[in-house]
């Protein structure tokens, strides 16, 4: 026997509402699907032709617009030469502080590192000429500058150096080397002037005096050196961000170096450069944009045995 039970009217009501309620919820969803498809399509209608337009390297907010395509910041192309190896938290600050700076005196400009990859002990000299043939014919004039020297004085002239080579860290500004004869640091010259020297010696492996056998080679080629000057903020001209105790200096002598590296060195240079570009890379660091050139330095070790460690 089976048995019916009767609803009651309370629950025919709230049956009906619920089916009401669902039918209405059902509606809403298939009209957002319909006007999003509709959306879509139209979107996709419009702009299926159109070109998307470049994406842009991000830029600092307070940092003026790049020179690339400015003519009014003159003729004249600044090749910014940084030789390095591994001092990549300097480096990480050296960049975009250099470029906003010489954005802000509107120099032209292109940075370079120049990243030694090989297994030699580090060679500033040689580095600075692979940075010379390396920057390309759209750069008229180079700084020869170290990555942990910042500028910090707007005075500070960084402008194609038409008469001779001038020397911005110069020894009465410079916050470590005061000697006369000091052209270290950071050092300005037109192409053709460097190349009047032949650039510089190759012999310098470890740490100092391939700048000091390069003052030599100045007064050989007759180049008049210039310096800065009316700057009256002394040592506190630049700021040295290079930590000694983090950072030691390859300063062992091996073999005859300690007598080899006072010697002027007559026919090296660009002349006997070798060595070879592993890669190139564009990067851009906090917004501003340089080109790292990775090379392999080769060494004669019949010339120079102490381009390896004991």
């Amino acid at each position: 026997m089976t048995i019916i039970k009767k609803r009651s009217p309370v629950e025919v009501k709230n049956n009906t509402e619920c089916t009401v309620y669902k039918l209405f919820g059902l509606c809403m969803v298939l009209v957002l699907v319909s006007l999003l498809w509709l959306q879509l399509s139209c979107s996709g209608e419009m702009y299926k032709d159109t070109p998307l337009p470049p994406q842009q390297p991000p830029c600092p907010a307070d940092s003026p617009a790049s020179a690339a395509d400015n003519p009014s910041w003159g003729p004249h192309k600044l090749a910014l030469i940084i030789p390095f190896r591994e001092r990549f938290e300097e480096l990480l600050v050296f960049v975009p502080s250099m470029h906003a700076f010489l954005n802000k005196k509107k120099i032209r400009h292109k940075i370079f590192i120049i990243n030694q990859v090989d297994h030699y002990r580090f060679n500033r000299a040689s580095l600075i000429n692979v940075g010379y043939l390396e920057s390309g014919n759209d750069t008229d004039y180079l700084a020869m500058h170290d990555v942990d020297l910042l500028p910090q004085n707007d005075a500070l002239d960084y402008g194609f150096p038409e008469d001779g080579p001038f020397h911005v860290a110069s020894p009465e500004l410079h916050p470590l080397y005061h000697y006369k004869t000091y052209v270290g640091g950071i050092l300005l010259l037109t192409k053709k002037h460097y190349h009047m020297c032949n650039g510089m010696s190759n012999r310098f492996w470890g740490w100092g005096r391939e700048d000091d056998e390069f003052y030599r080679r100045l007064r050989k080629a007759e180049l008049q050196l210039f310096r800065p000057s009316g700057i009256t903020t002394g040592y506190k001209t630049f700021l040295h961000i290079h930590d000694p105790a983090w950072r030691k200096r390859d300063q062992k002598r091996v073999a005859a170096q300690k007598q080899e590296q006072f010697k002027v060195d007559p026919e090296g240079g660009l002349t006997n450069l070798h060595y070879q570009v592993e890669s190139r890379q564009e990067l851009t660091i906090s917004g501003a944009p340089c080109t790292v050139i990775n090379t392999k330095l080769e060494c004669d070790q019949n010339e120079t045995p102490w381009c390896l460690l004991a």
